[in-house]
Parts: structure tokens; sequence; C-alpha cells
């Protein structure tokens, strides 16, 4: 699959203006081609010039790379995409290897992937505890072109009764069973994961006009991402037999309710509740022991604030959509808790 960058993201990758790169293509010192009218350039042409130039004339070293840009494949609740150019703030500049114990959508992995910072032979886990979630995720790092195949599937619509039908079946076959968490997150209400206390999904459909459920370049650039990472079905503690001196660990976990009447925490059957959320508090200290670098995302609650009151917590705003009534929507802060 072949990768094409703008002008923009030459130059966030190059750390220079936007002008400085169509300058660079004009006088011949960046490889370009005219696609459609536009200026765009291919990666492998891009990395070839990397390793045979010695950069004087821009900011980057001679390991710098193009990853191929990659974005979560599922839509999930409370995911960080829209939260990223915050997070930019927070991520250390250098660590060793990479966890993520709620990985979720994956926003924060893909990002750091796609932006070209868990390279140079770094150690990625990502964790999660979700069943369905990691079952997908290690489809497409394993079968995805037999993945693709089984979303382009005629049985796959976006009908309400075959919605319904599909909801109900149970693939024993690990690739089907991808295919129908996929379908049913990109044709469900709101793109939400929730399961009732039996484990079964239970979001009803979503009566999208033309909900894109197979978005084939993205999956196969998710299984690239993929390739040399360890991804586990676990509780959230297992990083602990992983976590060493000088590695970032991020987590996002299910939130502290702000209030009673919004607990949305049923990823899985078995809800996040204060227990979970001191257990979590608990590990984080274990790994600032360690001398692990690490993130946490979770609601601006006085109690979250209270279990972590020994380390440095940022706020960030963030628009919150689960809500099923419009006015519930909207910005509110949610707290960053660092201990770097």
């Amino acid at each position: 699959m072949e990768r094409l960058l703008t002008v923009k993201d030459v130059a966030e990758y190059l750390q220079m203006s936007k002008e400085k790169v169509y300058k660079l293509a004009q006088n011949g010192k960046i490889p370009v081609a005219r696609i459609e009218n536009q200026w765009r350039f291919r990666i492998e042409k891009l990395n070839a010039w990397l390793e045979a130039n010695e950069l004087s004339t821009i900011s980057v070293s001679l390991s710098t790379q193009f990853p191929t840009k990659t974005e979560p494949f599922l839509k999930w609740a409370g995911g960080k995409g829209q939260l990223l150019r915050q997070y930019e703030a927070f991520f250390p500049d250098k660590f060793n290897n990479y966890l993520e114990p709620f990985v979720g959508g994956g926003a924060v992995f893909f990002h750091l992937y796609s932006t070209g910072r868990l390279n140079n032979g770094k150690r990625i886990i990502l964790i999660d505890s979700n069943d369905e979630l990691v079952n997908c995720y290690r489809v497409i790092k394993e079968n995805v072109e037999r993945l693709i195949g089984f979303l382009n599937n005629s049985k796959f619509k976006n009908i309400e009764k075959i919605y319904y039908k599909i909801r109900k079946q149970e693939p024993a076959d690990k690739v089907e069973r991808a295919a129908r968490t996929i379908y049913l997150n990109k044709t469900c209400f709101n793109g939400l994961y929730r399961v009732n206390s039996r484990g079964k999904f239970n979001v009803p459909f979503g009566k999208y006009k033309n909900p894109m459920i197979c978005n084939a370049d993205n999956l196969r650039a998710v299984s690239i991402a993929l390739k040399n990472v360890e991804i586990l079905c676990d509780d959230f503690t297992a990083c602990l037999e992983f976590a060493k001196r000088g590695d970032f660990v991020y987590f996002d976990p299910p939130y502290q309710p702000l209030n009673k009447t919004s607990s949305f925490t049923s990823y899985t059957k078995e809800p996040f509740n204060g227990d979970n959320q001191k257990r979590l508090a608990e590990l984080y200290y274990k790994l600032d022991k360690r001398g692990c670098k690490i993130m946490l995302s979770n609601s601006d609650t006085r109690f979250i604030a209270k279990l972590y009151s020994g380390f440095k917590i940022k706020k960030v705003l963030a628009k919150r959509a689960i809500n099923c009534k419009a006015s519930g929507r909207g910005e509110i802060n949610e707290l960053v808790i660092l201990n770097y």
C-alpha cells in the first residue's frame, strides 16, 4: 500500500514551516510528485532521501523515519483522538519501552507510532481486559486480509434488521468474530461499546446513512503498526510484570463517574468501580517507585484528585458525547496525572 504525504505532513515530520518545504521541493532538494494537481510526497522516496543525505539544512537526525500514519479502527467511548494536541505537552521527550494497559481504541498508541516515537527497537505492550477488543487487535495484526474479506461481504449491511441479527450471533471463528465487532461498532448508536451484566453487547442500531464499515487502507496500516507489538488480554496490573525504569506507561481507565447518573463504565461485564480506581492508584505508586514515566487520564473529581495528590495534576478540556441528551454533552475538564 502506497503512503502519500501532504506538504503539511512533511512540515510536521521535519519540524519546519510549510513554506520551507515548498522551497526545498521547488529547488529539487526533496523528492516530490504532482498528483491530481497537488504536491504529494512518497514515503519510500522520502525515507531513502533521508538516509542518503547528511541533512545539514534541516533539523532532524539521520534516524528520522516516516511511519505510515494510522488511526484507531474503532470508535471508542472516551477515545483520546480529540485530546492529542493538548496531550503533546505531556508526553515524555525520551523513554525506553511503551506500555498501555487500557488500550481501548488506541488513539495515543497510534499517535505515538505515527509520529515516530515508538521506533528504534522499543518494546510495545498493549493490554486490555475486553476479550472482543483484544481479539480485533490480534486478528488485524495476524490476518488482516481475511478480515477485510469478511467486512466486504454483503452480509454486513447498514440495515436495522440485519444489525440486530448479527448482534445476536456469536461466531466461533476469530476473524469473523472481529469482523462482527467492527461492523457493530461502525453501525451502532454513537459508535458505543457497552455490554450488559452477562457480557452481551447491547447497544441499539445507529441509523447512520452511510457509515464506512471497512476502511481497508487503515486496517492494513494498523496491521503494520502492530507487527512487533505484544497484545495481552489481561487485567491492568499485568503491566507490573513488564514495566521497567525509564519505560513510559499510559493509563486511560474507565473514568470515575462525575455523578450518580453518569456511571458509564461497562466496557466489560464487570464494572470499573471505586475499588478498582484505588487498585489502579496503588499500581501507579508502585510503578513510580520503580522509575517508570507514568501518565494517567481520568475525570475531574475530588476522589481522583485525592488518590493522586502526591503527583502533578494537569487539566485539559474534552468534549463528551456519550450522554443521550444533547444538553448533557459539551466541554468538561479532565485530569492528567504525571509523575515526571
